[in-house]
């Protein structure tokens, strides 16, 4: 049981490095999920991960301060809406054009509903 909490650990960090790149894709849930996941296989890789230089601070920033950096929401949201707005002007249908807007305002929302964390 350990291998497989540990293999979907780390398949949850694969699509939180992705979530910095894609707007729609989170980055902080999947790295908690992750380091949950490590605490219940009893694996020394939630050490790592909580001390890894990229990976930690967000998890750390987000369990101690449940908050979120104001550059990492700007660019969070700036990067989404950029995407979004592409994509819909590229799709046809007005069904698939709205639902990508919705999705743009839930996702928008829920990130500024965190606290931005000060330095």
């Amino acid at each position: 049981m350990k291998i497989i909490l540990n293999i979907i650990a780390f398949t949850c960090i694969g699509l939180a490095s992705l979530g910095m790149f894609l707007p729609v894709l989170p980055t902080t849930p999947f790295l908690l999920l992750a380091s949950w996941l490590f605490l219940k296989a009893n694996s020394g890789w939630r050490d790592w991960l909580l001390n890894h230089k990229i990976y930690g601070p967000y998890i750390q920033n987000f369990l101690i301060h449940r908050a979120i950096p104001l550059r990492a929401k700007i660019i969070s949201v700036s990067t989404l809406w950029a995407t979004i707005l592409l994509s819909a002007y590229i799709v046809n249908p007005i069904w698939l054009k709205t639902l990508l807007i919705i999705i743009a305002i839930g996702v928008t929302i829920h990130i500024l509903s965190f606290k931005t964390l000060q330095k």
